[in-house]
């Protein structure tokens, strides 16, 4: 199994997202000593952001692009190349002001691009590329919105992943991290748990020949 994992937020050794991921790779490499494992850390090493030049280049045809223009458009193929090549896919994301963090849309929009990572049917609908993937979200928040219409996040990765043909990610959500130390705890104690019962329920696989 090769493995990436996607680390959003801006803290780094502070981030509870971050240490929840630091528990799924030490499983991992526990379970599949043989397999590999990708860190993508987008708040370490953030993708820059996207704006009009980026998405000019994009639609540019390659034999008419600038140098500048090739180098944006080589970032972006860098990093759909990653997903290609990854068997299992893992987001670390905290909640930032009800929303995912900007290091992690940028990254987003740098990612899902027509013909490439989704497509459209003659009739119109869109199909996403990245399929067979096994798609992991793990999640942080200050406060406990999971299941209610405060919780914006879920939603919104589970619609834009499946765009880009990620679907069915499971989510693993550790929430009260600004509740208090033994609240907070309390959430990544739980979250560590469903972590690792997903692990071992999910023998290693293979990827085909």
């Amino acid at each position: 199994m090769k493995t990436l994992v996607i680390l959003a937020s801006i803290l780094g050794d502070r981030s509870r997202s971050n240490q929840l991921a630091d528990h799924l790779i030490q499983r991992l490499r526990q379970l599949e000593p043989a397999g590999s494992i990708q860190v993508r850390d987008l708040g370490a090493d953030p993708i820059p952001y996207f704006d009009g030049a980026t998405a000019g280049a994009l639609f540019t045809p390659a034999d008419q692009r600038t140098a500048a223009q090739s180098a944006m458009v080589a970032r972006s193929d860098a990093l759909i190349a990653e997903l290609f090549d990854a068997d299992r896919i893992v987001f670390a994301v905290p909640v930032y002001n009800f929303s995912l963090p900007a290091q992690l849309k940028s990254y987003i929009d740098y990612i899902a691009r027509a013909g490439v990572t989704f497509r459209y049917t003659p009739e119109g609908v869109s199909e996403g590329l990245l399929k067979g993937k096994q798609v992991l979200v793990l999640s942080t928040r200050g406060g406990k919105a999971r299941g209610t219409p405060s919780d914006t996040l879920t939603p919104y990765l589970t619609q834009i992943l499946a765009f880009v043909g990620l679907a069915d990610p499971v989510f693993i959500t550790a929430e009260g991290m600004a509740l208090g130390e033994l609240a907070a705890q309390e959430g990544l104690a739980q979250a560590r748990q469903h972590i690792d019962a997903l692990v071992q329920a999910q023998p290693p696989q293979r990827r085909a020949a």
